[in-house]
């Protein structure tokens, strides 16, 4: 957990894994639009292959 507050554990295709040793700013962008799409308004707090940890921030003020 980070901030105390329980994270969600997701995973993406290879696609998206292939970039990080190659290109890791087009990495980091391609992971954000990736589940930008699929989790509206939870944000990517951490990654370590293969899982990726997000917090949800849908109640979040805007």
């Amino acid at each position: 957990m980070i901030d105390d507050k329980p994270l969600m554990r997701s995973m993406m295709g290879d696609r998206i894994w292939s970039l990080m040793q190659s290109d890791p700013e087009e990495f980091k962008r391609e992971t954000r639009a990736y589940f930008a799409r699929g989790y509206p308004r939870w944000t990517v707090v951490k990654v370590k292959y293969p899982i990726v940890y997000l917090r949800d921030d849908r109640n979040k003020q805007v």
